[in-house]
């Protein structure tokens, strides 16, 4: 059997610092992205990110650039979809991305319409529910519920990597739950 991390991908849209201000559990949702880049490294889980028109509002927060591997490739984008950057659809197929799990401000805006896309282009979908965040945060349970009816997933990101993990023999499992206890 092959092995599921192969073919699934992290995708961190826009973790830019000033969209991370507006957002009203901004630490939280660093600490739990953080945890889910070093639980996806660390089981062969590809990762890329997305930047909002950085020349104009800012890279990737120092907080999660500097944890990942330093050929994680980072796509600039001005459409809110984050598959209409460009390069990502050839990360995706370099890859062989089939189902992608997505991390990201904002919810109701670029995380939803990136969600969106996938689906539409037959890429499976799941929203890692404590690696996702809104100013609004009223907004998020229609967001999800439409997302939800359109065959997205929306879980927790330990969920996910246990998911990954399977069992307790997994080669693994000793250091993950190490990330799991720091997180």
């Amino acid at each position: 059997m092959s092995d599921p991390s192969n073919h699934l991908g992290l995708l961190l849209i826009d973790f830019q610092d000033v969209f991370l201000k507006a957002m009203p559990d901004r630490e939280r949702l660093l600490r739990r992205t953080t945890f889910a880049v070093k639980a996806a490294e660390l089981l062969g889980v590809s990762i890329a990110a997305t930047e909002q028109l950085p020349e104009k509002l800012g890279t990737t927060t120092e907080a999660l650039s500097s944890i990942w591997d330093v050929n994680t490739p980072v796509f600039d984008k001005s459409a809110f979809s984050a598959l209409e950057a460009e390069g990502l659809h050839r990360w995706i197929e370099a890859n062989q991305i089939d189902h992608l799990l997505i991390a990201g401000i904002e919810t109701s805006i670029c995380v939803y319409q990136s969600a969106i896309q996938a689906l539409s282009e037959e890429i499976g979908v799941t929203l890692l529910s404590d690696c996702i965040s809104e100013r609004r945060p009223e907004d998020r349970g229609s967001v999800l519920e439409q997302l939800l009816a359109m065959e997205a997933h929306v879980l927790p990101s330990e969920t996910i990597f246990y998911s990954l993990l399977g069992s307790a023999d997994h080669p693994q499992f000793k250091a993950f739950t190490q990330l799991v206890k720091n997180a």
